[in-house]
């Protein structure tokens, strides 16, 4: 694993930036000519570099356009553009002028789409292609409020709102840099909550919030100047936004945007990033791919394979100051050179470090990628907390815990063992939603975040459930579903699963299956994979009930699933099964498969 050459840090103290805009203009005066953004050309197929003194120049004139809309300091405009130099424009330009950015999900459904921006009040909304304003067709009529609507890409259309970038944008920079915001208590940016019931309420983060939050979580982890890190999670989630992005303008460091989700892995090797920022979801996918292809691989190998990963892993806790030293860890040079410097090469080769966050990170996920000599970070946070609240560091990592708090923010453990926070990064409020503010900050300024947690002597806390989604068997036992969803989602044949069985006498399961998987497993029971009613075959259920069983048998005895329903067709955000961060919505999925549920409990 290669470390940066320079090991040289300029960090922008959030005190001396104040606002995200005044972060923006430091930096362009300390490293005007370093590389900041690194995107790909579809047009040449060729990797573009822009600098920091570029993005200036480029600010300057976003900033032109939005003024030429008559937009006033307070007034929102929303971004729906995937991860690209232009995202980092409009919020910069917004920035500056005192404007409010309201990210949206490129892949969101026009109806969220359109109570968002009504919501908020947004004037200016920015797309980037034909296919996302065909997509918003359907809820045109009730976007009569906006004032202007741009798309990065040119295209014929019959809306006189609309304009191409191209359009919009005057041909030259002219004037200076605006930074009109001083009171890092501003209102910077409204952060819709992708909520897995009801509608989503507005985040409203200030200037102060995030910047804090970027400073404190670079003290949590070294970046350097010549770091590279790879953006692929959606700047819309607050995770990227902060540390992808604000940390990374803090620190210097350049940033290269994945060109899609399907050409990650290629640009993992066109890139070489030293540092990710990642959703453990991604990594679970290549734990399972490890797998699959080990199971077709001799039987030294697999030995070979295990035992990298076991001295890599007791060699990741000698280091920790956890294990003392053996003598097997003599060998980790010949198994890194045979296994693992093989399975890093293919992440780019000198990736130092990755963020983790978003959701809990399976200890076999952990166990396999530390194993293997790339220390996963893992750390916890909200929305509402601009995100980060907690974080391991490299040097004092405990995988099963979300870390430590940041500097400086407080935690305590209140009612029902629920870990409440307090500090710098707590948002200011929901918007226009005063009732749901007092319901989640209470008087003395905690914020309740749902989930229940310990923490040990020395302050690293543990998640050790969510406060309301807890299945209550009709035997009154208590089953946490995400945690049996996180081991069962293990297994690659399943792609994406949600247990139930609350008020019922037994859990029972919904199962999207991985199609590849599927084709294998019903060439093994002799049925025909492209025909779907067979998956309500007896025998194929007790054949997918066993392979649940394998992955929960650590639960206790009640915590058993009896029955499963299962499906080849993804839940996704646009049957509005699954939220843009990728969390079940509940209910929603229990509505749309009542009849599959109540055939799984007909008769008890």
């Amino acid at each position: 694993m290669t470390q940066p050459r320079q090991h040289k840090r300029d960090i922008i103290p959030f005190e001396s930036a104040e606002t995200l805009c005044g972060l923006f203009r430091e930096r362009v005066k300390r490293s005007a000519d370093a590389i900041a953004y690194r995107q790909f050309n579809a047009n040449t197929s060729e990797w573009e570099d822009t600098t920091w003194i570029g993005m200036q120049q480029a600010v300057i004139r976003w900033q032109q356009a939005m003024r030429n809309e008559q937009l006033r300091p307070g007034d929102r405009v929303a971004v729906m553009l995937k991860n690209s130099r232009e995202w980092i424009m409009f919020d910069q330009a917004a920035a500056g002028l005192g404007i409010v950015t309201v990210p949206l999900y490129t892949e969101d459904r026009a109806e969220n789409v359109a109570y968002i921006l009504a919501n908020a009040g947004v004037k200016l909304l920015l797309i980037g292609t034909r296919e996302q304003w065909q997509e918003l067709q359907p809820v045109k009529s009730q976007l009569g409020f906006l004032q202007r609507i741009v798309s990065v890409d040119s295209f014929e259309h019959n809306e006189p709102r609309l304009q191409s970038l191209n359009e919009w944008l005057p041909e030259s920079a002219e004037g200076e840099l605006q930074v009109n915001v001083h009171n890092p208590h501003s209102l910077a940016s409204i952060v819709y909550t992708s909520g897995t019931t009801g509608r989503p309420k507005g985040v409203m983060l200030s200037h102060r919030n995030m910047l804090s939050n970027a400073f404190a979580s670079q003290n949590r982890v070294n970046v350097y100047t010549d770091d590279v890190f790879l953006s692929f999670l959606p700047l819309s989630h607050t995770l990227e936004r902060t540390i992808g992005y604000y940390l990374t303008l803090m620190c210097g460091a350049t940033v290269a945007f994945n060109r899609s989700i399907p050409e990650l892995a290629d640009d993992l090797l066109a890139i070489r990033p030293t540092v990710l920022i990642s959703v453990p979801r991604i990594f679970e996918r290549v734990h399972n791919k490890i797998h699959d292809g080990l199971a077709q691989k001799s039987p030294i190998a697999r030995k070979l394979f295990k035992a990298a990963v076991d001295v890599g892993w007791h060699r990741f806790e000698y280091q920790q100051g956890r294990a003392g030293w053996r003598a097997k860890l003599l060998l980790w040079p010949l198994l890194r050179a045979l296994v693992a410097g093989k399975v890093m090469a293919k992440l780019g080769g000198r990736m130092r470090f990755a963020v983790v966050g978003g959701a809990p990170l399976p200890p076999a996920v952990a166990h396999l990628f530390i194993g293997l000599g790339l220390p996963l970070v893992q750390g916890y946070g909200l929305t509402e907390t601009s995100p980060v609240i907690g974080a391991n560091s490299v040097m004092q990592n405990i995988p099963e815990s979300i870390g430590y708090p940041l500097e400086d923010i407080e935690v305590r453990i209140g009612e029902n063992d629920e870990l409440l926070v307090r500090g710098p990064n707590i948002m200011l409020g929901y918007w226009d939603n005063p009732e749901a503010t007092a319901a989640i900050i209470d008087s003395e300024g905690w914020l309740h975040t749902g989930d229940k947690a310990r923490i040990d002597d020395k302050g690293h806390i543990y998640i050790t459930g969510r406060i309301k989604e807890i299945i209550v068997m009709a035997n009154g036992e208590k089953v946490p579903p995400a945690d049996m969803e996180m081991a069962i989602a293990f297994d690659s044949l399943f792609d994406q699963v949600m247990v139930l069985g609350d008020n019922r006498s037994f859990l029972s399961a919904i199962a999207v299956l991985n199609p590849d998987q599927w084709t294998i497993v019903a060439k093994r029971l002799g049925v025909d994979p492209e025909d779907h009613s067979v998956l309500g075959m007896p025998e194929v259920e007790e054949y997918i009930l066993g392979r649940i069983a394998e992955r929960i048998k650590q639960f206790p005895g009640y915590a058993q699933v009896r029955r499963v329903s299962c499906t080849l067709h993804p839940w996704n955000i646009e049957t509005g099964l699954i939220t843009p961060t990728l969390k079940l919505k509940r209910n929603k999925i229990e509505d749309y498969y009542s009849a599959q549920i109540e055939a799984m409990y007909e008769g008890h």
